[in-house]
């Protein structure tokens, strides 16, 4: 049938090709664009590869069991899991996608350069931090900006997320340094202007209101966000001597970017009006790819809330439908590692897929949201990665999704495993805000 999963051991899967459908793509919209579900599809100016958006033509692809190793022995219990098949798949991801990256650089410090106990009229204490990433300051760093809700009376929970554009722009809030921001075209940085402030809405004084604090950073400080920008973030200071590229299975941007909240946790570990134990990442487009990295690959994070995270994230790999792993290779090769480009024209050959990236969270607390026109980001493919993700929920004592059917438009499961498709496009919107809100209040409230 048409788009029908199998799940088989690794080592067992078929070695079919994925049935490449030549369909005219959609024009590109930053990483994802959206076209609506009727639109007459057109040329990818970016890839020139056809894009596939007919379901029936799909075809039939196997997954790799994530409870099968490599040898061929079936995970029983959690302690296997634990102990063998999750590093193994661990070290897939890194060798193959991501990359390897490191942990805390030598030197790394912290300043609190601003404390506000009275922001937001009194709603809110304010924190800026910087990470500094060596011993000197004027070294590679990261911004971070912190609101806590001013009546708290113990440690609160926390939403920790990457944000496009500065922090600046999260609210209109005087007090924020403004950002320097990268423009992606130019390959130039300048100093972002005051009338940027707050343009992005974000709901901070919501969060506050559910006694939910929130921390976010801007990307960019971390890494740039195109080809060459490496130079000015934060890898050359892990190059050995004499290396100017990375190695074939060293980390690529998303791999940067979530090791930049990482060491956000670092910090957060040492604030005593944050509860550690009880932190959310959340991220949208390219950067929910990188929180679902993120939140595989560092266990601290207890929540993971990835929004629009198409190929590269959430969505099937083995699915021809939308953005492909061919298409991630020519638009975004900095972004993962170089031996992913193996993959483009041999994605059935790929030793892990998105499910087993998801399986990786467990049993920790994951929401996968998507919408209706976004289907370069393949909805259905995202839903289905968790439905395969569920033989280690249930493995490790959690619920998975309990359904196997998508569900109607703007009804949300929200089990361990979350997962909605709302009305809409590829874009962060207030509904989707709600939900994750929603999410934390019921699942940080009760497990404290």
């Amino acid at each position: 049938m048409p788009g029908e999963t199998v799940i088989l051991p690794v080592k067992l899967r078929c070695c079919a090709l994925i049935l490449v459908v030549l369909l005219i793509g959609c024009s590109i919209h930053a990483q994802n664009p959206s076209p609506s579900p009727t639109a007459s599809p057109a040329p990818n100016p970016a890839s020139k590869i056809p894009v596939n958006y007919d379901e029936s033509k799909v075809g039939t692809y196997t997954l790799p069991d994530p409870l099968v190793m490599e040898n061929g022995q079936k995970v029983r219990d959690a302690k296997t899991w634990y102990n063998k098949r999750r590093p193994e798949i661990l070290h897939l991801f890194e060798e193959n996608v991501y990359g390897r990256r490191p942990g805390a650089p030598k030197g790394m410090h912290f300043e609190v350069f601003d404390l506000d106990k009275h922001a937001l009229g009194g709603k809110a204490i304010r924190k800026q931090v910087t990470v500094y990433f060596s011993a000197k300051k004027d070294g590679p760093k990261e911004d971070v900006l912190i609101y806590l809700p001013a009546n708290a009376k113990k440690p609160v929970p926390l939403i920790l997320s990457l944000n496009f554009s500065g922090n600046h722009r999260i609210i209109n809030d005087p007090g924020i340094k403004l950002a320097t921001v990268w423009d992606r075209k130019e390959k130039t940085k300048s100093q972002a202007a005051e009338d940027t402030r707050g343009i992005s809405k974000w709901p901070v004084e919501k969060l506050l209101e559910h006694g939910i604090g929130l921390a976010t950073i801007y990307y960019c400080d971390v890494e740039p966000d195109f080809i060459g920008g490496m130079q000015y973030g934060v890898r050359p200071l892990f190059f050995k001597p004499g290396q100017t590229e990375p190695a074939s299975d060293d980390w690529g941007a998303i791999g940067v970017w979530g090791w930049g909240l990482s060491r956000a946790m670092d910090y957060i570990e040492t604030d005593k009006q944050i509860d550690a134990k009880r932190v959310a990442i959340l991220g949208q487009s390219r950067l929910g790819k990188t929180i679902l990295w993120a939140g595989a690959a560092d266990t601290r994070f207890a929540m993971v809330l990835a929004i629009n995270s198409g190929e590269g994230g959430a969505s099937l790999a083995r699915r021809n439908f939308g953005e492909t792993v061919k298409h991630m290779n020519i638009n975004f090769p900095y972004q993962f590692c170089a031996n992913y480009q193996k993959w483009g024209d041999h994605v059935d050959q790929m030793p892990v897929d998105t499910h087993e990236l998801i399986a990786m969270i467990a049993p920790r607390f994951v929401y996968l949201a998507t919408a209706e026109q976004d289907l370069w980001a393949d909805p259905k493919g995202e839903f289905l990665a968790a439905v395969a993700a569920g033989p280690v929920y249930r493995l490790l004592g959690k619920d998975d999704l309990g359904t196997d059917q998508m569900p109607p438009l703007n009804q949300p499961i929200q089990h361990t495993i979350a997962y909605h498709y709302r009305s809409g496009k590829h874009e962060l919107t207030p509904y989707d805000w709600d939900q994750c809100i929603a999410y934390v209040d019921a699942n940080f409230r009760t497990n404290p």
